[in-house]
């Protein structure tokens, strides 16, 4: 999805957010209808709330409209602008270092663009350049500048989503436009962060559920560079029923079994509610998904139209999932 309009909301987001807390969340106590509540505590719970630091107080905010459930998994974006930023210049890694430091058991997932402006519409031809120059490693020192920066502010164990939605039409970061230079660059940038002493990232592969531009599987790069299986997955086509977006190729069964048949743990680093509006079946449904196949960690996109807690727009769904995530429901 649009990591452009996904920065314009979390900048009003707050508004909202502020508004749910103090009417007590604005929803009454949800029914018990709601399935995925014992999905372990081995799968670390998340959401993206904010790109910059406001995402960090929020995570606190939410933790409470839940009860008081911990929320171990912390989600944000380097920017994708520029090679600085890329760089991990954004003051907010700060803020995400202390709130990871506070609890050993908490994971920081980041995802990381593969190129500079990377939501510009760089034409086809000129990804395919750029994919050719990172294949030979002339992009490297910019990503062991980002892994000395994470290991310096004691964040080694990053769960970098490096090129997320790379099956997709969007970002420079795409796989189509050349996939074998693709995943030569993925690798090279993988071994230079990799080299740098102290680290102990693991890169997560994350596709767009279904087919997209192009089957996610011809983008892989390989078991040594990939150690998560991730997908994002709204609700939107392809896949207008939950059981059309598990079964239809490259969805979320595929997924799974891609993810097995290689030895990895999956992970869903964006989900969320989209095209199909206030879906409660729908947050049953993945949540459900989620309980079964255990992901390492899962981040429901919070802020309209994706959200539950942000968005005062989706009021059922937002039951569903304070349902089944909520301590006090327990």
């Amino acid at each position: 999805m649009s990591h452009r309009v996904r920065w314009l909301a979390g900048a009003c987001a707050s508004t909202v957010a502020v508004g749910l807390l103090v009417t007590g969340g604005a929803l009454a106590r949800p029914p018990q209808e709601a399935s995925g509540r014992d999905a372990g505590p081995e799968v670390a719970v998340g959401a993206y709330l904010h790109y910059g630091s406001p995402g960090v107080e929020r995570m606190r905010e939410l933790s409470r409209w839940l009860g008081g459930a911990e929320l171990r998994a912390g989600h944000t974006y380097l920017p994708g602008d520029t090679w600085s930023n890329i760089e991990g210049a954004p003051d907010s890694l700060l803020s995400w270092a202390r709130w990871r430091k506070a609890r050993a058991d908490r994971l920081f997932v980041l995802n990381v663009p593969m190129l500079e402006r990377n939501e510009a519409g760089v034409p086809d031809g000129r990804v395919a350049e750029l994919l050719r120059s990172g294949a030979h490693g002339e992009y490297d020192h910019h990503f062991r500048r980002l892994a000395k920066r994470l290991v310096a502010l004691g964040m080694p164990d990053t769960v970098i989503v490096l090129g997320w939605e790379m099956n997709g039409f969007n970002y420079t970061h795409r796989c189509r436009p050349d996939p074998e230079n693709w995943k030569r660059y993925w690798r090279s940038i993988v071994g230079a962060m990799r080299s740098v002493e102290g680290q102990r990232f693991r890169f997560d592969f994350a596709p767009n559920r279904g087919g997209d531009a192009i089957a996610w599987t011809r983008c892989y790069p390989g078991d040594d560079v990939v150690d998560i299986i991730g997908m994002d997955s709204y609700d939107q086509p392809p896949g207008d029923s939950f059981d059309e977006q598990v079964n239809q190729p490259y969805g979320l069964q595929q997924q799974v079994d891609f993810a097995k048949e290689h030895g990895k743990p999956i992970s869903y680093p964006e989900w969320g509610l989209f095209r199909n509006g206030d879906n409660a079946e729908y947050m049953r449904d993945m949540l459900g998904w989620i309980a079964e196949h255990k992901p390492l960690y899962h981040s429901i996109t919070d802020y309209c139209p994706h959200g539950v807690w942000q968005c005062s727009k989706n009021p059922r769904s937002a039951r569903v999932f304070r349902e089944a995530l909520s301590t006090d429901a327990r």
